[in-house]
C-alpha cells in the first residue's frame, strides 16, 4: 500500500499580509513536523479576499512568478522536505494578471503552475475585474509525491476539467478555494449551496476514481465598499476518497490544521471495480465542445 500523508490549513485571513504569511509558515512547519508530505493551502491565502470590490489599487497585491512568494514558500518546502500547493495573485505583465496555483517541490523549486481557467463574476466575487482566464490548460503537475491535478475554486464545478486532469494521469484532484455565504440567503439556502459545493467534487472523485482535496478559507471578511455585508467563508475543507467517501471534513467556523493518510493504490482498485474510463463513448461526445445544442 502506497500511503501519502496530506496536510492542509483551513485558515482565516486578515488585512495584515505579513501576519498571514507568518501564520501560514508556522502552520506548514507544524504539519511537516507531524509527518505531512504534501501540504495544500487555500485560495489567495496571502491576503484578504480582495475580489469583494472592484478597486484598481488591489492590483498592487499581485506579484511575478517566480517572485517573493514562490521564494518564501519554496524555502519552506526545502527546509521541511514537503511539497506545497500555493495560490497566488500573479502579475504576468503590466495589465495582465492571473489567479495562479504554484506547486513547490521538496527541494524548493517550482514543479509547475496552473492558471485558474473558469473566472466567476458575481456580487462580492468580482474576479473577472482582476483575473485573465488561464491559458495553460488542464494538465497535472508531476511531483515527488505524485501527479497532482491542481485547479482553483470555480473550476471545481466543472466535470470536464476534472476529467481532463484524470485522463492525463492525475493521481489527486486538488482545489484551493475561497467560497462562503451571502447573508441575504436563508439558512436553508446557505446549507444547500455548501452541500452542493461538496457534492459536485465528490462526484468528480467517483466519476474519475480519484481522491479529491478541497481547502477553503474560513471566517468573516467585511466588504470594504459596504455594498454587501461581507462574506462568511464556510470552511468545511474536506478530503474525499476515490468512491466519493468523506475521509475528513473540517468544521465551518474555525481554523484547522489536519493530516489525512491516503492509500494511493486504492484508486487503481476502484477503477477496476468501476471501469468508467473503459466504457466512455468517446465517439459520441463531440457536441460537448458546443456552447449550447439546439
Amino acid at each position: 500500500m502506497k500511503e501519502l500523508k496530506i496536510g492542509f490549513l483551513q485558515q482565516h485571513n486578515t488585512a495584515d499580509t505579513k501576519d498571514n504569511l507568518l501564520r501560514l509558515a508556522e502552520g506548514i512547519r507544524d504539519l511537516a513536523k507531524r509527518g505531512a508530505e504534501l501540504i495544500v493551502l487555500q485560495e489567495l491565502h496571502n491576503s484578504l479576499y480582495f475580489c469583494q470590490t472592484e478597486d484598481v489599487d488591489n492590483f498592487d497585491l499581485a506579484e511575478p512568478i517566480p517572485g517573493p512568494s514562490t521564494k518564501f514558500y519554496g524555502e519552506l518546502a526545502q527546509q521541511f522536505g514537503v511539497v506545497i500547493v500555493t495560490s497566488l495573485f500573479e502579475k504576468r505583465a503590466p495589465g495582465l494578471y492571473h489567479n495562479t496555483a504554484v506547486v513547490l517541490e521538496k527541494d524548493g523549486t517550482i514543479a509547475g503552475t496552473y492558471r485558474k481557467m473558469h473566472i466567476p463574476d458575481d456580487p462580492a466575487y468580482y474576479e473577472k475585474f482582476y483575473f485573465t482566464p488561464g491559458d495553460l490548460g488542464f494538465h497535472p503537475i508531476q511531483t515527488s509525491v505524485g501527479k497532482l491535478g491542481v485547479m482553483v475554486c470555480w473550476d471545481q464545478w466543472y466535470p470536464e476539467a476534472a476529467r481532463l486532469m484524470a485522463l492525463q494521469g492525475a493521481e489527486l484532484l486538488i482545489y484551493p478555494t475561497a467560497i462562503g455565504y451571502a447573508d441575504n440567503d436563508t439558512p436553508e439556502e446557505q446549507q444547500r449551496q455548501r452541500r452542493a459545493w461538496q457534492t459536485v467534487m465528490r462526484g468528480h472523485a467517483v466519476a474519475n476514481g480519484l481522491p479529491v482535496i478541497a481547502v477553503n478559507r474560513v471566517g468573516f471578511e467585511p466588504d470594504p465598499s459596504g455594498q454587501t455585508n461581507g462574506i462568511q467563508f464556510w470552511g468545511t475543507s474536506f478530503v474525499a476518497g476515490p468512491q466519493g467517501e468523506i475521509v475528513y471534513e473540517a468544521c465551518d467556523d474555525d481554523e484547522e490544521s489536519i493530516i489525512v493518510e491516503m492509500d494511493m493504490d486504492h484508486s487503481e482498485q476502484v477503477r477496476r471495480w468501476w471501469p468508467f474510463l473503459r466504457d466512455r463513448r468517446i465517439d459520441s461526445y463531440t457536441d460537448i465542445l458546443e456552447r449550447f445544442i439546439d
